[in-house]
């Protein structure tokens, strides 16, 4: 007799003496209550291309494509899936994307258990966000291939790939994966005003990912002390100047005001980020209005900020340089032009974090699996309509 009350009471006192990778043994043990013969938490890897069982699931659970399969299809729309006698259900943490919940049953589910399983969901995805940080079992199973000391240093200081609270989206994607070490990204919600942030170093490695540290938590400093944004610029290049002098940061710092659109930022050496609304590309702030972070000091002038009005709807594409001067066999750059149209055309097609990890992949395979420069990108979105 299924029992689904009783399955939730068991998984919930995980929350209290566990390790992440006792949460496979859990579940299978509560899998009878769910009158399932399986249920198998699969991960989604740092280059979004697989799903993973979680480490600690029995051996024989299999991994699964995200493109061309019913579970990635579920993780790629956020919406449950089915094949006969399985349910797949995204497991999202607010709205990212961790992976799949993998139920099977020996005949096929009714309405009743297909809603008690979504409820299952959600408690397993807060869970695994929660006992993430107390063992590495997440990381383990998420890592295909080795991690490179400078990625492992970036990746553990930043935000979630991907957040949406009132009225406003933020996704970001990060590339390469395993030996990326200049480029960052951050947001953060403070009551009506999201913050956002793209920041590239000069240089690769260790030294590279020192510097994007400091700048990294700098900004977050500033911001926290509730600095404006040029007073934000100021702080970051001085402490730059002063730790390393003669290095740079290019960046983009932004704020966006939910409740009327007003969209502010300063572009320190870096590139515009797109303005999309309904389906066309707008024209795009002027960029630069500030020196790179770390020689602010040459010009006497403060940080020039830019405003923008968007509109409910509109698309803010925020990038590195590594996007656009990806290059072909042939040569050729992957240009603003064409990251416009990719992202326009993406964006009818499915979200906003299923079209920047199609990005991500159509960037590496532009220049033939081999990137020759870090590339990072954030999409932001205002929808003042909903409000969560």
């Amino acid at each position: 007799m299924p029992d689904s009350m009783e399955a939730v009471r068991r998984l919930l006192d995980l929350r209290y003496r566990s390790r992440p990778e006792d949460l496979p043994p859990a579940l299978a043990e509560v899998a009878p209550l769910l009158d399932a013969e399986s249920v198998t938490v699969l991960l989604v890897d740092y280059e979004q291309i697989s799903l993973w069982p979680l480490q600690g699931t029995a051996v024989g659970a299999l991994a699964r494509e995200v493109d061309g399969t019913l579970a990635g299809h579920s993780f790629t729309t956020a919406q449950t899936t089915h094949d006969d006698c399985c349910l797949w259900l995204p497991l999202l943490h607010g709205a990212e994307r961790l992976g799949v919940l993998e139920v099977w049953f020996k005949t096929e589910p009714d309405a009743t258990q297909r809603r008690d399983l979504r409820v299952i969901a959600s408690l397993v995805a807060e869970l695994i966000a929660s006992r993430r940080f107390y063992g590495d079992a997440v990381e383990r199973t998420r890592r295909r291939l080795p991690m490179q000391l400078a990625a492992e240093i970036i990746w553990s200081q930043l935000p979630p790939l991907t957040f949406s609270a009132n009225g406003a989206l933020v996704t970001a994607v990060l590339e390469p994966c395993y030996d990326v070490g200049g480029d960052a990204f951050d947001y953060a919600a403070n009551g009506d005003v999201v913050h956002i942030a793209l920041f590239d170093t000069v240089g690769h490695g260790i030294s590279a990912s020192a510097l994007t540290t400091l700048t990294l938590n700098t900004y977050r400093n500033a911001r926290r002390s509730g600095l404006n944004l040029p007073d934000t610029y100021r702080s970051i290049d001085k402490w730059i100047k002063a730790q390393y002098a003669g290095s740079f940061v290019t960046a983009v710092m932004a704020e966006l005001d939910t409740r009327t659109g007003v969209y502010r930022r300063i572009a320190a050496g870096h590139p515009a980020e797109l303005h999309l609304r309904g389906g066309k590309p707008m024209a795009g702030l002027p960029t630069p209005t500030a020196l790179p972070l770390g020689l602010g000091h040459m010009l006497p002038r403060p940080p020039g900020v830019s405003e923008l009005l968007l509109e409910p709807g509109d698309t803010l594409m925020l990038y590195t340089d590594g996007i656009t001067e990806a290059r072909s066999a042939e040569g050729e750059l992957f240009g603003v032009d064409r990251l416009s149209s990719f992202i326009i055309e993406e964006l009818t097609k499915g979200s906003p974090a299923e079209t920047m990890r199609k990005l991500i992949h159509k960037i590496v395979s532009y220049e033939n699996g081999e990137l020759r420069d870090d590339a990072t990108a954030a999409l932001v979105q205002w929808h003042p309509e909903i409000k969560r």
